[in-house]
């Protein structure tokens, strides 16, 4: 089901000298509605600075292009809280500025209506209500300062201070939900009863947004009089809800043969087959080339691997860099689950390395480079892609690296699979992954590192680790003691990735890439192991070192006395 709004507006300037505050609303095409939903907002210009209508201006028409420009991956509250966090900055700024003798400042409460859910951002003493079952109920705090003679003095604005701190309020709406955001001008003068009243009162064809703010003036307002009103006439599904509603449904396609015909693609061949997905590479009747990414036939009646291969597909249309593949956006009527990417020609570095191919220092050095930029992007968009390895890892012959698979990766948007909890390769899965720890950004520092310790070994850093084995981690191999070429500084690298407590790790991919940059030794801190940290071999060797020395004093002792 698509979300479905109705909404109005209205604002009147009142008894003062001007109107001061901005109304602002952005219902946006089905796609852009369904990531990002529809914005509504209301911003109140303090009467007491030096220009109310400059600040609440700026920060409706800000907030209105900002947010939509923030990566669709992105939490609702995160997008909002990064936007309004960076128009307080800029308004307390201009404020310092020689234009502006007194302080800027404004209030914000701002709705956003995605899916089946609703989110609040609100500071100052605008208000956001809900009307349901025609009983209404106040969802924000106002930030005014406590006392009778005081309830008009804000306590917190925008602009007010270079940090700000939000409110923020979410929940599932339901058909026939009505949102009222009003200036103090409305609320100040009409009590929540009597706004429950002339809702109830209605007359058709009548906007509630102009009733309000009428209201509001026949009750002798002092300020200026505005309001928005959202009615829900059909309540939508979340964005990857939506595509999971659309796609679960569908069947997935028995094994394909070259020239088989899925929809209106053709079969050219098989590019891999495993027990839970398979990839074909087909072509449009234009002779373009894709890969059609689908399930085992035998995972039909999987919701959790139908779920998976639909997330992936949710995530990968996000990613709009040539560092991972990119998901076909033309048309497709599908009578089958499955999705399509470009076809790129090349080899995995997995494939390379069953090759016999010889990795360069450079050459690991420049893959390094590569797959942490792309770490990076994902890191951004708050995606957790949790099964790094060489198999995972696409070089092209264009000579560009890519990052494939996204069937386990984790995003905040999306909920988690049970039957995938922390899932991965197990000789790539960090340490506190197998006491059962959430995967992070160090989880994927982690992968990357062992990677390249691979890469350049054909050994892993703690040894080779089976599926359902509970392993011992104790202290790493240097991978210079394999290959005498690796310069210290790359050495220091890979061990500092491959540190078996994350908080020994680099802090973020950024880092890592910073330190790839300047490829410096001195610019990576290796912590020196106390002396329980060493390994058990060395204890053992030392241990019978001291026994050998004793042994010997004594043999020494007892030939001289007798």
């Amino acid at each position: 089901m698509n979300l479905q709004l109705q909404y109005s507006s209205s604002s009147i300037q009142g008894p003062r000298e001007r109107n001061e505050d901005s109304v602002g609303f952005i219902v946006p095409d089905s796609d852009l509605l369904n990531s990002k939903g529809a914005c509504f907002a209301i911003a109140d210009g303090v009467s007491g600075s030096s220009d109310g209508l400059f600040a609440s201006k700026n920060i409706i028409k800000s907030l209105s292009n900002d947010f939509y420009s923030t990566p669709v991956s992105w939490t609702i509250q995160e997008s909002l809280n990064k936007v309004i966090t960076s128009i307080n900055l800029w308004i307390y700024n201009q404020s310092q500025t020689e234009k502006y003798k007194s302080s800027l400042a404004s209030t914000l409460s701002t709705l956003i209506i995605r899916g089946g859910s609703y989110f609040i951002a609100h500071i100052g003493d605008t208000r956001v209500y809900l009307i349901r079952n025609k009983k209404i109920k106040k969802l924000t705090r106002d930030h005014v300062w406590n006392g009778r003679d005081m309830r008009h003095i804000l306590s917190k604005a925008i602009g007010l201070d270079k940090t700000i701190s939000i409110d923020f309020y979410e929940g599932k709406i339901k058909k026939g939900d009505v949102f009222i955001i009003v200036s103090d001008g409305v609320w100040g003068h009409l009590s929540d009863l009597k706004i429950e009243t002339f809702f109830q009162n209605l007359k058709k064809n009548k906007s509630f947004a102009e009733v309000l703010t009428e209201e509001a003036v026949k009750h002798k307002t002092k300020d200026n009089a505005s309001a928005l009103v959202v009615n829900v006439k059909e309540v939508g599904d979340d964005s990857i809800g939506n595509l999971q509603s659309l796609q679960n449904h569908l069947p997935v396609p028995k094994k394909l043969n070259k020239g088989d015909l899925i929809d209106s693609f053709k079969v050219v061949e098989k590019i891999h087959d495993s027990r839970k997905t398979i990839l074909y590479k087909v072509q449009n009747k234009k002779k373009q080339l894709f890969v059609l990414k689908t399930l085992a036939p035998t995972l039909n009646k999987s919701v959790d691997d139908k779920k998976s291969l639909i997330n992936e597909e949710w995530i990968l249309k996000r990613l709009i860099s040539e560092h991972f593949p990119q998901i076909f956006s033309g048309h497709i009527n599908k009578t089958y689950l499955y999705y399509l990417m470009t076809w790129h020609q090349g080899v995995s570095l997995d494939q390379r390395i069953k090759n016999d191919h010889h990795f360069s220092i450079n050459g690991v050095v420049n893959i390094a480079d590569k797959v942490a930029n792309a770490i990076s992007i994902l890191h951004r968009l708050n995606i957790i892609h949790r099964d790094i390895k060489p198999e995972n890892i696409f070089y092209g012959d264009d000579h560009k690296i890519r990052i494939l698979d996204f069937g386990v990766a984790k995003n905040s948007q999306i909920d988690d699979i049970p039957s995938m909890a922390n899932p991965g390769t197990p000789s790539f899965m960090a340490p506190e992954l197998f006491d059962n720890n959430e995967a992070d950004e160090q989880a994927d520092i982690y992968a990357l590192g062992v990677t390249l310790y691979y890469l350049l070994t054909r050994k892993y850093p703690y040894g080779e680790i089976e599926a359902f084995q509970s392993p011992k981690f104790g202290n790493v191999i240097p991978p210079s003691k394999y290959r005498r070429d690796i310069p210290i500084w790359f050495n220091n690298f890979i061990l500092k990735a491959v540190e078996k407590n994350k908080s020994d790790r680099f802090e973020t991919i950024e880092e890592m890439i910073i330190v790839l940059e300047l490829r410096d030794k001195n610019t990576i801190q290796i912590r020196n192991k106390p002396l329980l940290e060493k390994t058990e071999s060395s204890s053992i060797k030392n241990l019978f070192f001291v026994i050998s020395i004793l042994l010997n004093i004594f043999l020494l002792y007892f030939y001289l006395i007798t």
